[in-house]
């Protein structure tokens, strides 16, 4: 009897110390989490905020795989990121054009789907890397609305199983969800805030910003950076004989033909009155010359429609300069003082030539 008892003792303290071992796992998993969730509720920004989703779930839950899929119809956020210089640094992130893919693999009840690894269901969520053993696909939702999906994959078979877990994962894809909108929000009150109202395109203060930050880019990366200024032809003219709403008219088609010509990752601004300025990174003096003529003979092209049967040709006087690895040494200020004043003075030769036409500066 006595044996009989011994035995079920240590029985019983094998299964309490497996209890507790699983309630200091499930404490010490609950902590990291919301530390987790305290970084990104606080996080200095989208891209800070990407840093954590995407490579701080990694590291604190030890997982292989983090990617993040997010609906952008307007192209809002990826605009954004590349007004932030980091279009390209998140490789972990895709975007879709609207949410109906996503919205048909969550089906009507729009909760986290978890279980093996399938190629058909999965591979464009786990676009980087060899695929996981088991994963856990998020819905990130907003209002009802879904705005995207946060993919977690592991290697082990076992970690994610249909039905286990689900209110913490379904906290979690709510605390990411809350924290892409407050971060995006903040991003769009940042960009009105740099934003001419007139053309809709950054102002001189933003120009002003990025060209620095697009010097150090030159410094870190080794690869050259081409700066153009585009002047209306003749604008004074065109406000005396028309009057100011046409000339806001102009300046606002102007712009948009211009914005036409340039890739994501390039920044255009309003640099002042009726003159614009280009920034187009990883641009060498061919590319950039390319562009410049392709801007000019967009304007030149189509005339300006007034209303009725009055149409009115526009044309732009441009100056590029280009700043190359070798140029770039000493303070960055100094460095970018440099390349306006090349495109500058390549403006003014290309007005003082004869206008609509291109120059180079430096």
């Amino acid at each position: 009897m006595s044996s009989d008892l011994h035995s079920e003792n240590k029985t019983l303290r094998r299964r309490l110390t497996a209890v507790l071992a699983n309630a200091r796992h499930n404490e010490e998993r609950m902590r990291r989490f919301h530390e987790q969730e305290l970084r990104l509720l606080s996080a200095n920004g989208l891209v800070d905020l990407l840093r954590h989703v995407l490579v701080g779930h990694r590291q604190v839950f030890g997982l292989e795989s983090v990617t993040l899929t997010l609906v952008d119809p307007e192209y809002e956020v990826q605009r954004l990121l590349a007004d932030l210089g980091c279009s390209d640094g998140f490789p972990e992130l895709r975007f879709l054009d609207s949410a109906s893919a996503l919205a048909g693999f969550f089906g009507s009840a729009q909760l986290p789907k978890l279980g093996s690894y399938r190629s058909e269901q999965h591979a464009a969520l786990f676009h980087l890397g060899p695929p996981p053993a088991s994963v856990a696909v998020l819905p990130l939702l907003r209002q009802r609305r879904l705005i995207g999906s946060l993919n977690l994959g592991s290697r082990e078979e076992g970690r994610f199983i249909p039905g286990s877990a689900t209110d913490f994962l379904e906290r979690l894809g709510a605390v990411v969800a809350i924290g892409l909108e407050n971060a995006i929000n903040h991003e769009r009150l940042k960009h009105i805030g740099l934003t001419d109202a007139l053309t809709g395109v950054h102002n001189r203060r933003y120009f002003d910003r990025r060209l620095v930050e697009e010097v150090e880019r030159v410094q870190r990366t080794h690869q050259p950076l081409a700066c153009l200024f585009l002047d209306v032809d003749h604008f004074k003219k065109v406000n005396d004989t028309y009057g100011h709403q046409v000339g806001d008219r102009v300046l606002q088609e102007v712009a948009a033909r211009i914005k036409a010509q340039l890739r994501l990752s390039d920044a255009l601004g309003r640099y002042g009155g009726e003159e614009f300025s280009a920034l187009l990174v990883q641009t060498d003096s061919a590319q950039a010359l390319d562009v410049a003529e392709r801007i000019r003979a967009a304007i030149a092209a189509e005339p300006f429609r007034l209303g009725g049967d009055h149409n009115l040709t526009v044309t732009l006087s441009v100056g590029m300069a280009l700043l190359t690895p070798e140029d770039c040494c000493g303070a960055l200020s100094a460095c970018a003082e440099r390349l306006v004043a090349q495109a500058d003075e390549a403006v003014y030769r290309a007005k003082q030539g004869g206008r609509n036409r291109v120059e180079r500066g430096g």
